[in-house]
């Protein structure tokens, strides 16, 4: 493991009798139990696996703070999506049959990972979350996500997520061939609610069913 090695807690089936895997990433100043206890509302042949950031956080600063005022972190903390990837690789678990699922900082740190990496996975979900950096940056992503799921939930009133900001990334992820259902809930605040976990199960459910070719 590099420099960046976190502690990674699992829950739910084993990886060699798994379907197909959940990476979950929690919030700013959470942990991974907080995240990984969604597991409990999802798939039970599923294997789920939560890595702990650093901290409590996967980078200093808000997500839509210059790129450069978030490094190193920014880059260790998508390094860690990276290593979590290529062991599971590594055990015959290809990217087609993993789902990145994350809240907040952890949702907006799983956009930005397939947005950098794209290729087909089993499904995306960032709650409460949009792909990182300032407004009006420049998103040069390259490659195609061949027909990856993306959920992304949010309310109108976030906060820490403006609705413009969802828009965006929803597009981004389109244009580069995400199938992306979009959600917005007037008056949620930051929060994850019942609509999306359902959203979020039938992806799940899913894993697996719509492989790459």
């Amino acid at each position: 493991m590099p420099d960046n090695a976190v502690t990674i807690v699992a829950a739910g089936a084993p990886l060699r009798e798994a379907r197909g895997v959940v990476a979950m990433l929690h919030g700013r100043g959470a942990t991974a139990e907080d995240i990984l206890s969604l597991n409990d509302e999802l798939g039970q042949d599923i294997a789920y696996l939560a890595p702990q950031a650093p901290g409590y956080s996967w980078y200093p600063h808000s997500f839509l703070a210059p790129l450069e005022q978030n490094e190193p972190f920014l880059s260790r903390s998508l390094a860690t999506i990276a290593v979590v990837l290529s062991d599971l690789a590594g055990r015959g678990i290809a990217p087609d049959r993993v789902m990145l699922l994350g809240f907040s900082q952890g949702g907006c740190l799983a956009l930005e990972f397939v947005g950098r990496q794209a290729r087909h996975y089993g499904g995306v979900a960032g709650l409460s979350a949009g792909l990182i950096g300032p407004p009006g940056l420049a998103r040069n992503y390259q490659g195609s996500l061949g027909g990856t799921p993306v959920f992304i939930g949010c309310s109108d009133i976030d906060p820490h997520v403006p609705l413009d900001r969802v828009h965006e990334s929803c597009q981004v992820l389109a244009a580069m061939n995400a199938v992306v259902t979009e959600r917005i809930y007037p008056g949620m605040g930051h929060a994850i609610n019942q609509d999306e976990v359902a959203h979020v199960r039938t992806l799940v459910d899913n894993i697996n069913r719509f492989r790459s070719v």
